[in-house]
């Protein structure tokens, strides 16, 4: 196949025909198609049903009542699960709501308002500029909706194959003290599925150390941590163990969930840390409330514990054809065209389709005509400025199988018409 730009102009006028054709077709059918969150599909929830099961018994391990108030750090058996999936011991761990989204904004607006310390080093100083975070890009919408909700800026760090570039984010946290912080999606990580490679974790314990700033803290949300689509699960570096290490770790707060493991919107949250990050969230969230749904808690630890990679491996054989037609899609329709390149993650929920520079905004509003949802341009970005508009996040989850494969066809050919408009124009 030749590339778009050694085309000819006719040849590129049949290419345009061809695919107008198709999607003429496409829009017979009356498509209405979504490809813009990260949902797990109802074959993914019917793998939780056991969760409905009545409970034996409503005691927890250390003989709390899962139906009264307190244990607001969570049951045990549910810090247990918590850890599991965190890798760190279960004292560590607090599980409360059924969000890790819930207990991220908790530990930034509390650095914010008290700190995480037990000291006088709180993020929202009257003196000096307001806070900034690193925020690796592409990266995760709703880390860059907090900040924003928060008054703290966001300055971009790239992202490579291996994670961010540490260099860069060494480099900034060093030279401005109102660098607070980094967000990091360290396993197949939104958008682009990569995973931090040993060398990235070992210079993430270590960038506290190496900020200006005192009070500098790694959010590690580690979303999908299980979410493999083969085995064995591909590793990762331990950042708790690495910042213990390093000295670091009372700047170091781990976020998992069971989001996308059981029930997206019953399910449990949990944060890991130090003793001080722990007592502080505490703090702040018995503000809030008296304690967290234990029978949920209950539910949860019985039904997953010692079976996490069994239930996982079932998810994968939901998901993994998902983005095997994601990815046969894309080569049979762009591949050799040199228009576009897209990741090939081996777990977690999305692809990462990069295309000309300047076409995103444009090929997200046509596949929108066609019937096509996609998440919104520039939503990979902080401020939804996509600087190149060149990134679209691919969600496959959701999609049923039959439907899919039509759903890329119309994004494959959204990319090709606006790519093929745009040589044109540049050729005249």
């Amino acid at each position: 196949m030749k590339t778009l730009e050694a085309l000819t102009a006719a040849e590129l006028g049949q290419l345009r025909q061809q695919v107008e054709r198709e999607l003429a077709l496409q829009r017979t059918d009356k498509l209405a198609l979504d490809l813009s969150r990260g949902k797990p599909s109802p074959e993914q929830l019917d793998l939780s049903t056991e969760l409905n099961e009545p409970l034996a018994s409503l005691i927890a391990r250390d003989g709390t009542d899962a139906r009264n108030y307190g244990a607001l750090r969570g049951i045990p058996e549910a810090r247990a699960l918590g850890g599991e999936l965190m890798d760190v011991a279960p004292e560590r761990v607090f599980a409360a709501g059924n969000s890790s989204l819930f207990l991220m904004y908790q530990v930034a607006a509390t650095a914010m308002q008290r700190g995480l310390w037990g000291d006088g080093r709180r993020w929202s100083r009257a003196e000096g500029p307001p806070p900034r975070m690193l925020t690796p890009v592409p990266g995760y919408d709703r880390h860059f909706t907090i900040c924003e909700s928060l008054g703290i800026e966001m300055i971009n760090v790239a992202m490579f194959d291996s994670g961010p570039d540490m260099e860069q984010a060494r480099r900034l946290a060093a030279e401005d003290a109102s660098i607070k912080g980094i967000w990091c999606v360290p396993k197949y990580a939104n958008p682009t599925g990569c995973i931090y490679a040993d060398n990235t974790a070992a210079a993430m314990a270590e960038l506290p150390q190496a900020a200006a700033a005192d009070d500098f803290v790694i959010f590690w949300d580690n979303a999908y941590a299980v979410h493999d689509f083969e085995r064995p699960a591909a590793p990762l570096a331990n950042l708790y163990d690495l910042a213990v290490a390093a000295g670091t770790a009372e700047h170091v707060a781990l976020f998992s969930s069971t989001s996308k493991i059981t029930y997206a919107s019953g399910g449990l949250g949990f944060c890991g840390g130090s003793d001080a990050l722990l007592s502080a969230l505490e703090e702040t969230l018995s503000l809030m409330c008296i304690g967290p749904d234990k029978v949920a808690q209950l539910r949860h630890a019985r039904f997953l514990s010692g079976r996490i990679e069994e239930h996982m491996t079932r998810h994968a054989a939901v998901l993994k054809p998902k983005f095997a037609i994601v990815d046969r899609v894309l080569e049979e329709e762009l591949g050799g065209l040199g228009i576009a390149r897209w990741t090939k993650p081996k777990g977690g929920y999305f692809v990462s389709l990069t295309t000309p520079p300047g076409t995103a905004a444009d090929i997200v509003r046509r596949a929108a005509q066609e019937g096509l949802k996609l998440t919104p341009a520039g939503a990979t970005f902080p401020y939804g400025r996509d600087p190149n508009d060149d990134n679209i996040r691919i969600a496959p989850s959701f999609a049923p199988q039959d439907e899919l494969e039509s759903a890329m066809k119309v994004l494959t050919g959204c990319v090709k018409l606006i790519a093929i408009d745009r040589n044109r124009t540049e050729a005249e």
